[in-house]
């Protein structure tokens, strides 16, 4: 596949937010049932279903981006509720870094960077501010880097994937 990073956006338009249950039914808002009944889609299925989070997302925009210098990333606030996470993909292009972000509305689109920690530490600061609402805990708020998952991983074992990635420290 040979796409533009504009194509590839026009490409996962197509994508809702949402995610698909163990049962293949299809739910358009995170809820209590969402962390024992997801399972992690294959870029197939979520051009087929139309429907996907961002753990999802991303998968479907690693495999547009097949031959581009890309990298993944999991933010995660761990705390005893909830644990709020976001996952991006970045790639480089001409000597800079880009922000490839579908899924998370508020700030759909490219977004261009000279350094690639200050892409990083955006992403960080928005997270901060729109997800937690400045409520957190420095120590709980972690970055891993990520390699490609297996599909049809429940929401546990994409945790313990993630976290065996890299770890990047943004202090």
């Amino acid at each position: 596949m040979n796409l533009n990073e504009w194509e590839i956006m026009d490409l996962m338009n197509n994508i809702e937010y949402g995610w698909l249950d163990k049962d293949y039914n299809k739910h358009y808002h995170i809820d209590g049932s969402f962390s024992d009944n997801y399972i992690l889609q294959s870029f197939k299925e979520i051009i087929t279903n139309k429907v996907g989070v961002c753990w999802d997302q991303v998968e479907l925009e690693r495999y547009y981006f097949q031959g581009w210098s890309i990298k993944t990333y999991f933010i995660v606030h761990y705390d005893d509720n909830k644990c709020p996470t976001h996952t991006f993909l970045t790639y480089t292009k001409n000597g800079k870094y880009y922000w490839f972000e579908h899924s998370w509305e508020r700030f759909r689109g490219i977004h261009e960077y000279d350094l690639e920690r200050d892409l990083l530490l955006d992403i960080k600061d928005k997270f901060i501010k729109y997800e937690l609402n400045k409520q957190y805990n420095r120590e709980n708020l972690i970055l891993y880097e990520y390699e490609k998952p297996k599909s049809h991983i429940s929401v546990r074992e994409f945790y313990n994937h993630c976290e065996k990635g890299r770890r990047i420290d943004l202090d």
